[in-house]
């Protein structure tokens, strides 16, 4: 049975009890009071009579007189106060009785208190008041008055109001029910409307909220349930977006892996079926000594990456970012060198808290980046002020339409210059994932021919880790 058909019958049997037990309880007064007013009348009319019938046969000249003749003169007396109401008992012998009832035991004792003594008898639908008492002083022989009194138009108002009182109850549980019906059903809504939300979420409907906005506990509950679905969208979009990310990146690290290891398999090829000189034998090898250590390279990288994107925790520490500089400038001393590269670097910056190893790592693959664009005697720069850490170069640049790309993984402008140049495409890709981790933004600006400037910039109140790019 459903929620709020449950409550229907609850109310509705809780309205029926409440209205039956109060309507009972009133017709159960009524017919106490009007017995109680009935009995009080008649026992008030009972005692005037027999006071009066007292000194009636008190002065009565009847008492001279033979028993027929003093009967017919009591009968007479008990006529004048009522024509057919009373019984009257001479010494436990009914001497007269003008009703249309038989008593069957005068002798009962009860009729012999002078206070009197009411019973209600009922003779099939009729029901009978029989008040009797001991009539005062009445001479030499003790006389009991019965008065009896047809009470059933009492009882047939009380039937009349019984029945009465159940058609009230009927048409207020119809409306009851009607009323109870349609504020249910509304009260109910909200709910139906938070089960058809969860319902369509369920199905794949992720934007589906429920449209609730009252104020009371099923708005609270409303309100919960569309912060929970705005949570639970956010996060799938974020596995979506993880998930697109790794399938991304592992076709492309296949396509990746087949160059180098298609020039492996065909110098070791080379070797194993060509009897070539020695020098052309050291250069084959060489070549896959190569192709090897960008294997290794890529794979590091990859690592790396991979690493970041299984564990967003880092461990962040006051850090200061002269030392940093330093230390970066002569982990990239002798690479550049080799290359023919100068890097100058400056720092007017004062500490920040960040992950050391991993903004390292940001560092020089940002140099490194604009040391492959570079052209041999050029320099790169490394500038730190206020906020902003800057690395640029001055080499090949990057096209406007292209910029927005180039920290997608493994994405390279120019590939067959970068494999060259020892690239992987993914060290923007690393330092993207290393920025969104401490909040900042990475900042790209470049022209084709004059070259690109990166800017890492940190924000007292970043709130939402992104990457932006952009050019002049």
């Amino acid at each position: 049975m459903k929620l709020w058909k449950k409550l229907s019958l609850v109310t509705v049997t809780v309205i029926l009890l409440a209205i039956g037990a109060s309507g009972a309880a009133v017709i159960y007064r009524s017919l106490d009071y009007n017995q109680e007013k009935t009995i009080e009348s008649c026992e008030q009319q009972l005692h005037s009579t027999a006071y009066a019938l007292a000194r009636e046969l008190e002065n009565s000249p009847a008492k001279e007189h033979s028993e027929a003749a003093k009967n017919s003169y009591i009968t007479y007396l008990i006529k004048k106060y009522s024509a057919s109401k009373y019984i009257l008992i001479e010494d436990d012998e009914v001497i007269c009785n003008l009703t249309p009832f038989e008593l069957k035991n005068p002798q009962d004792e009860r009729w012999n208190g002078t206070d009197g003594f009411s019973i209600i008898q009922a003779k099939g639908e009729q029901y009978i008041l029989i008040s009797g008492k001991k009539v005062p002083a009445a001479g030499e022989k003790e006389y009991k008055l019965i008065l009896v009194q047809d009470i059933s138009d009492l009882y047939r108002d009380i039937q009349k109001l019984v029945i009465a009182d159940l058609m009230i109850l009927a048409l207020a549980v119809v409306l009851a029910m009607m009323i109870v019906f349609l504020v249910t059903r509304k009260i109910m809504q909200p709910l139906r409307e938070l089960q058809q939300a969860a319902q369509d979420i369920s199905e794949g409907e992720l934007k589906r909220r429920a449209d609730v906005h009252t104020r009371d506990e099923v708005g609270l509950m409303a309100a919960a349930f569309n912060s929970m679905a705005d949570r639970i969208e956010s996060q799938v979009t974020e596995l979506s977006k993880v998930s697109e990310q790794r399938r991304q990146m592992l076709g492309s690290l296949t396509h990746e892996l087949k160059t180098p290891m298609t020039s492996i398999i065909g110098y070791s090829d080379t070797l194993l079926h060509v009897n070539l000189k020695k020098e052309k034998q050291e250069r084959a090898l060489y070549h896959i000594k190569e192709e090897c250590r960008r294997l290794e390279h890529l794979s590091s990288k990859l690592m790396s990456l991979m690493g970041l994107y299984e564990n967003d925790s880092i461990n962040m520490e006051e850090t200061s970012m002269k030392e940093l500089f330093g230390q970066v400038a002569r982990l990239e001393e002798h690479h550049l060198r080799q290359k023919n590269i100068q890097l100058v670097y400056y720092c007017e910056m004062g500490p920040k808290k960040i992950d050391k190893d991993l903004f390292e790592s940001l560092l020089v693959n940002l140099i490194d980046n604009g040391a492959r664009a570079s052209p041999e005697g050029a320099v790169v720069y490394l500038k730190g002020e206020g906020d902003i850490i800057t690395v640029q170069d001055f080499g090949c640049g990057i096209p406007e339409d292209e910029i927005g790309r180039v920290t997608e993984a493994f994405y390279m402008v120019d590939k067959a210059r970068s494999r060259k140049a020892g690239g992987s495409g993914l060290g923007l890709a690393l330092c993207s994932m290393i920025a969104q981790l401490h909040g900042v933004q990475i900042l790209i600006e470049s022209k084709v021919g004059e070259g690109t400037k990166v800017s890492v910039i940190f924000e007292e109140k970043q709130t939402d880790q992104s990457i932006n790019t952009g050019q002049k």
